[in-house]
């Protein structure tokens, strides 16, 4: 398995290459397009029209901004789980959709990095939609993982002939610890993907925003046991802010 990894905006991106054609694993931010583009052309010394299918994992704006730019540009497919397309409508989809690019900034300012811009449209029309435990179209070694509960939609991507995993956002690191990401939108399903990827026990697993991870230096268990029992994302947070004042 040929797996390049490019450093991207404020995540790590994930290239495979499998007999002269690409897939990329997520569909990264606006700022990663000429990143990957002049990967493609210059490391991999290959066409933009290798890449032939761009996975997003989830909407947020590192992992679905670049796709449709990405795909203008080379012709690839865009594949993601059916909810996907629906998770920043209406005004409150919106709302949300905002407040994401505005995490994106804030956490590119921690990693010292310029803003750039990021801004994208918050829908799009995927050509495939991804089911659990469906094989990718082009590239069957790779099976879909349906991991919700960061958002509704999460897909993660299984490597079957290595056992090797990519969970985009299942897992993040806090003060070099690892932990829940934010949000999450549903906990129960979210510790039902985390026992997944434990029953599943890959012999690698790739993040987005951590360093690739072998089975035995992730405590399943204690993730688990630690994952919230309540929603945390912006709405939830808003509501216990106002329940809070009211209550003085």
């Amino acid at each position: 398995m040929q797996l390049h990894e490019i450093t991207g905006y404020i995540e790590n991106i994930y290239l495979f290459e499998d007999n002269g054609k690409l897939m990329l694993l997520d569909g990264c931010s606006r700022a990663d397009v000429d990143t990957v583009c002049h990967y493609i052309t210059e490391t991999l010394s290959l066409p933009l029209t290798t890449l032939k299918l761009i996975v997003v994992t989830h909407m947020h704006p590192d992992h679905a901004g670049g796709a449709k730019r990405l795909q203008n540009r080379t012709g690839a497919r865009i594949a993601c789980h059916p909810k996907a397309p629906l998770w920043y409508r209406g005004v409150s989809g919106r709302t949300a959709h905002a407040i994401d690019v505005a995490l994106t900034w804030w956490v590119a300012d921690k990693l010292g990095k310029a803003r750039c811009h990021i801004w994208y449209k918050p829908y799009f029309q995927p050509d495939i939609s991804l089911c659990d435990n469906e094989a990718l179209p082009e590239f069957e070694d790779w099976q879909v993982i349906y991991t919700p509960g960061h958002t509704d939609h999460d897909i993660s991507l299984l490597h079957k002939p290595t056992h090797k995993m990519y969970v985009a956002d299942l897992i993040v690191s806090v003060k070099k610890r690892l932990t829940f990401p934010y949000p999450v939108c549903h906990p129960n399903q979210y510790k039902g993907s985390l026992q997944r990827v434990q029953q599943l026990a890959p012999s690698t697993i790739f993040c987005a925003h951590v360093k690739p991870l072998n089975a035995e230096e992730i405590n399943f268990p204690r993730l688990i046991a630690q994952a919230p029992r309540r929603p945390i994302n912006h709405w939830h947070a808003s509501k216990m802010r106002l329940t809070r004042a009211f209550s003085r």
